[in-house]
């Protein structure tokens, strides 16, 4: 029988919290005190910028995006600034990883199957341009990003899935790491909204089956419980 992937709808979530909750996720994972998880979820508006950012990606100052009510984040993930916000769905797999190329093109060929789960086929990667175009893409627009971290061979952040969520904020900074890059939406795509719950549930079946694991859905109190004799993060 296939292993087990507690999958775990959260909600809105502010941004460090969801980073708190899988930091404790990952030192569960790490003495296998549980199975690999998915928490998927939506944060308020956020600006992230990972290891390989570069001043300048925030052009317009970090006062400037603050008052325009977006919070702004340094995290130890891969990849370089994005944007999180209400209507775009997160996904973080803590999962215990041999090998960090495969996994991040396994993520890649599940969003492309879920996106067409939902009606929106074509989506593609380009592996041939180099790790700043990973991800997923609508003809030359960003659908979907990819930044990871791994730790003692489990990993943590994970993707961004741009559902209903508004897309202005990808023009006041460089997305990416690319001056030239435009995002899409599922919304944008369709031209309807209102596709964020049936999207989470074909990313969540996609994600267990490319991964051949059995998805088990739990409760954000189950998995506090889980995680309550786990040991603490390190």
């Amino acid at each position: 029988m296939a292993a087990e992937l507690w999958t775990v709808h959260l909600g809105l979530v502010e941004y460090r919290e969801a980073y708190a909750l899988q930091e404790r996720v990952r030192a569960a994972r790490q003495a296998d005190a549980v199975p690999d998880v998915l928490l998927l979820l939506e944060h308020p508006p956020v600006y992230t910028r990972g290891r390989r950012s570069q001043p300048g990606e925030l052009a317009m100052g970090e006062d400037w995006y603050r008052l325009q009510g977006i919070d702004i984040v340094d995290v130890d993930r891969g990849g370089k600034v994005t944007y999180h916000g209400p209507g775009q769905l997160v996904g973080y797999p803590i999962v215990r990883i041999a090998d960090v190329v495969a996994y991040v093109r396994t993520i890649e060929r599940a969003i492309v199957a879920a996106l067409a789960d939902v009606g929106v086929p074509g989506a593609r990667v380009r592996p041939e341009y180099g790790r700043d175009f990973t991800g997923v893409w609508l003809g030359d627009r960003k659908i979907a990003s990819i930044g990871v971290h791994v730790s003692r061979d489990v990993t943590t952040h994970g993707f961004a899935v741009n559902v209903d969520n508004d897309l202005q904020p990808f023009e006041w900074v460089v997305a990416c790491g690319l001056p030239d890059v435009r995002m899409t939406s599922i919304t944008a795509r369709t031209r309807r909204g209102g596709h964020l719950a049936c999207f989470r549930r074909a990313i969540a079946f996609r994600f267990a089956e490319a991964f051949e694991r059995r998805q088990r859905l739990m409760s954000a109190a189950r998995l506090e419980r889980a995680l309550a004799g786990a040991p603490a993060p390190a």
